[in-house]
């Protein structure tokens, strides 16, 4: 086991939260390392919408230009994989790398994101990302006017949500049931609404990879669409989090942090999709960079309050780092 250089801050997860959150700790001269299992959540969806400037890019493009953007303010990026992080007597982290290296920092942001649990439905996984997609604000303005199906599952409102959202990008939305049990008032809102209810269990997605889609239910029945909207269960990773006793919200279960991203342990932060699953690509990056400037904040201070130790007792104090 080899211990490397010291550390400002390690950012875990080089998407847009983490990405960010290094540029502009980058550019507070901050020694940043950014450690990326890269695993992004958008991989399989050819573009990303609704980022100002970036409409319509690839999710591989984007993350290349923010790398470029990070890496040329001085900030260093390594592919790894986070095994365990310890707190250091010095009131820092030791975090050790799946190859045994342990990096060394002074505080920590996770921004690890999280993973769509997609229902089990064969067809599904395969078209996932381009004729099965999730958020209407992300892809609902690119199937208007077509023949929307969606699937309900294990996240009930999301489904009834998503339904509704959908009316507003086509007149042909259908709500597949698939065992959420409705009632009568939510069967009025919604046919009254304008979208088409079908109960029954779907069994399968079939059709070309292209589209488009047969969804076929258990009874044998099935429905040919444009365009697939389910409800996947996202799940947080946040177990180096939780390793850390960082406090959840009793209500949400999520792990807790305030507005800057802060947890309840000193020293640590969260941002993104890890701690808020509903973000889109543009918040998470928001939340890293609000991250970001309180760390420098925190770092800031601590330095201070070590050069007036330092002075008080006959010590010196270096310019930089």
């Amino acid at each position: 086991m080899t211990e490397k250089t010291h550390h400002d801050v390690i950012i875990i997860g080089a998407g847009a939260a983490g990405l960010s959150a290094g540029l502009v700790l980058a550019r507070a001269r901050a020694s940043v390392l950014l450690l990326d299992a890269g695993e992004p959540r958008n991989a399989p969806a050819a573009h990303m919408h609704g980022f100002l400037s970036r409409d319509g890019m690839a999710p591989a493009e984007f993350l290349a230009v923010g790398r470029r953007e990070a890496t040329a303010s001085g900030a260093t990026i390594e592919p790894a994989t986070v095994r365990g992080i310890e707190r250091r007597d010095d009131g820092g982290f030791d975090v050790t790398l799946a190859g045994g290296t342990v990096e060394v920092t002074r505080t920590l942001l996770v921004a690890t994101g999280l993973k769509d649990e997609l229902p089990g439905i064969p067809g599904v996984s395969e078209r996932w990302g381009a004729l099965v997609h999730h958020c209407p604000y992300c892809h609902g303005y690119e199937v208007r006017d077509r023949s929307i199906g969606v699937i309900g599952g294990a996240a009930r409102e999301m489904s009834l949500k998503q339904a509704g959202l959908l009316r507003r990008y086509s007149d042909r939305v259908t709500l597949l049931t698939n065992g959420i049990e409705l009632t009568p008032a939510e069967r009025h809102y919604l046919g009254a609404f304008g979208i088409r209810i079908v109960d029954g269990t779907v069994s399968r997605l079939s059709g070309e990879v292209d589209g488009p889609v047969a969804v076929s239910l258990d009874d044998g029945h099935s429905l040919e669409c444009e365009a697939v909207f389910i409800a996947p269960v996202p799940r947080p990773t946040d177990d180096l989090l939780r390793s850390l006793g960082c406090e959840a919200d009793p209500r949400t279960g999520l792990v807790a942090v305030d507005a800057a991203g802060q947890t309840s342990v000193p020293g640590v932060w969260a941002a993104g999709n890890v701690v808020t699953p509903s973000a889109q690509v543009i918040t998470a990056a928001g939340a890293g960079s609000a991250s970001a400037i309180a760390i420098n904040g925190w770092l800031l201070q601590q330095d201070i309050v070590a050069a007036s130790a330092g002075r008080q007792s006959g010590g010196r104090q270096s310019a930089g780092r």
